[in-house]
């Protein structure tokens, strides 16, 4: 039974175009991966880490691996970044590999005004002999998906200070479709179109006491076929060390968040998705780990510790 509702919920995503690109709870600190505009904002050699397993318990649910490295170049207003996606979901197994540019313009004694371009390339597998099919003559589902290779392009602006920033993006512009073999049969034209996707984030972080930090952030993404996706969230961060925190999938999911800040360099977070939609009846939750490090040199050097 959980394989069969798998299995739809995959195809049912495919013929409605909904959301694609890989999701993320604690998309605050993985803000690179939907906007390239981030790269070198953290004014260090940023390394990030994060394992998502998605919907525990649901044969056949996304599992995610991220890794991304960005960093300013010397002490110019241009940024780098490289960034490394692995999405498994059911049949299906993904690569995307991206790289990132920023140029940064003051606006004003606090703020910069960041420009980003990514160029990235998309590795799709589709091994159908995963499915349990119960039609041998379902031609949709007679040739595999291998290393289908897929070029792109994405845009961001990211609008910063210390404490408070907002930024807007579409990673992907060119909208892929994956061909389906045989579909001058009468079939489907193609087995799945991936649409432009647009993020739009937001967050600021409010001194509440000495060593006490407050910090509420936004995203929104937004792509054709599929309802506006909008992620809450509320951290708390004590004494520079410790994050707690909780956000809300808004009709999808509540979550909670931790995260403790080992050194000046170390940083790893948690986070935990309780779904609020009919799926919680077939899984037990999702489960997310990162793991942060960060190299300064002694012009660069925090003062204190960012929350994004």
């Amino acid at each position: 039974m959980k394989r069969q509702l798998m299995i739809f919920l995959l195809l049912l995503s495919g013929a409605i175009y909904a959301q694609q690109d890989a999701q993320f709870t604690q998309y605050m600190y993985n803000t690179i991966n939907v906007n390239p505009a981030y790269a070198g904002s953290r004014e260090a050699l940023s390394v990030f880490a994060l394992h998502r397993t998605q919907w525990v318990g649901l044969d056949g649910a996304p599992v995610t691996n991220a890794f991304s490295v960005h960093t300013p170049i010397n002490n110019s207003n241009v940024g780098l970044g490289i960034s490394l996606i692995n999405d498994r979901i059911g049949p299906s197994d993904e690569n995307n590999l991206a790289v990132d540019f920023s140029y940064s313009i003051k606006t004003s004694e606090q703020y910069k005004l960041s420009f980003g371009i990514k160029g990235s390339a998309n590795l799709l597998n589709v091994d159908f002999n995963k499915l349990n099919l119960y039609d041998s003559n379902e031609y949709s589902f007679a040739t595999n998906i291998d290393n289908k290779f897929s070029p792109n392009i994405g845009v961001g602006l990211y609008w910063h200070s210390d404490d408070t920033y907002i930024g807007i993006s579409a990673p992907n512009l060119l909208e892929t479709k994956h061909f389906d073999k045989y579909a001058k049969t009468g079939g489907n034209t193609y087995l799945a179109s991936e649409r432009i996707h647009y993020f739009l984030t937001a967050g600021h972080v409010f001194d509440l006491s000495y060593n006490v930090k407050f910090k509420p952030a936004l995203m929104t993404k937004l792509v054709s076929g599929a309802p506006l996706q909008v992620d809450v969230s509320g951290n708390f961060m004590f004494n520079e060390k410790f994050t707690v925190g909780v956000a809300y999938r808004w009709s999808a999911a509540l979550s909670a968040l931790a995260g403790f800040q080992v050194s000046d360099s170390w940083f790893i977070g948690y986070g935990y998705d309780l779904e609020t939609t009919r799926l919680a009846n077939y899984n037990s939750g999702s489960h997310e780990i990162f793991l942060r490090f960060e190299l300064f040199n002694r012009y660069n050097k925090m003062v204190s510790p960012r929350f994004f």
